[in-house]
């Protein structure tokens, strides 16, 4: 029989990749939008061949009746305390009061797991719910995929482009770090959900890469050696983030506060995947990290 598989977020950057990749497979995809959402983005989705349902979704019968006859509900929702708690959290009891068996939440993320709570706000937000959603009964899987690929592309300390620098915290040079592309993790994500036996985490990574291997790579796309160097050490790191976090009350309400961007480079320094899932799917290809540079390096 078809599955039928249930996608929130299903306009953003990620969402929508899971979509196509779903109806790669062969699956009939519903995208819930919301009443308010863009209509060229709705008409890109039908485009594609998903069946599209604009939904109130602060009301859980509502969402109970567009999850109706779905055996998996993905969410690729993106936001701070009242999406990530709240929203997630009707759209779960929807689910469960429509009988869906299977939920993947918006955990795409590096695994916060082994992580101290109170080091990275979006963190915390995703643990809170991830301890609601295990005192339900619907069988859930997280999908880390450490960070996303295209941070790489943006001046960050990590790879600065212009500033022909790539930068550490502490004695972290030859730390690996996980990158996965939207690509990708949609790919993963959409096995993910036609897979009634995936266990409770996993862990994704399109590339795994040190400072120093970055540099290497860099070198050999370039032809030119960048400045590889200590930033400070992780002590000093995690009181800036916290100084900065004091200085801009204002960030708490922004998803993409500076200090958040600071607290996700300290959380990738402090933790990485030592248990990759990418052999799961047998017909999955992966992007390396030369290729990944070659795209968006000239």
């Amino acid at each position: 029989m078809k599955k039928t598989i249930i996608v929130f977020g299903a306009t953003g950057n990620l969402g929508n990749r899971i979509v196509r990749e779903l109806l790669k497979r062969g699956v009939d995809v519903c995208a819930i939008v919301r009443t308010s959402t863009d209509p060229q983005k709705m008409n890109s989705l039908k485009q594609m061949g998903a069946t599209v349902q604009e939904v109130d979704l602060s009301n859980v019968d509502t969402l109970a009746k567009v999850s109706a006859g779905t055996s998996c509900v993905v969410s690729a929702l993106a936001g701070l305390g009242d999406v990530i708690m709240d929203l997630q959290k009707r759209v779960v009891e929807g689910a469960i009061q429509a009988g869906v068996s299977r939920f993947i939440p918006s955990d795409f993320c590096t695994d916060y797991t082994d992580l101290v709570p109170g080091e990275n706000r979006n963190f915390d937000l995703r643990r809170d719910f991830r301890n609601y959603l295990d005192s339900t009964s619907i069988q859930a899987t997280s999908i880390f995929n450490g960070a996303f690929a295209d941070i790489l592309q943006y001046n960050t300390p990590v790879l600065n482009l212009k500033e022909k620098s790539i930068g550490y915290w502490g004695d972290k040079a030859d730390w690996k770090l996980d990158f996965t592309t939207m690509d990708d993790t949609a790919a993963f994500t959409a096995e993910v959900a036609l897979d009634d036996t995936a266990p409770r985490n996993l862990q994704i990574a399109s590339f795994q890469v040190s400072p120093k291997m970055l540099w290497q790579d860099i070198k050999q796309v370039m032809n030119q050696e960048f400045r590889l160097y200590q930033l400070s050490s992780l002590e000093e790191f995690a009181q800036f983030i916290k100084k900065q976090r004091t200085d801009y009350p204002a960030g708490e309400n922004e998803l993409y506060a500076k200090w958040q961007q600071g607290q996700y480079m300290y959380s990738m320094f402090t933790t990485h995947h030592t248990q990759l899932a990418n052999d799961r799917y047998k017909d999955l290809t992966w992007t390396t990290s030369l290729d990944f540079i070659r795209s968006f390096v000239h």
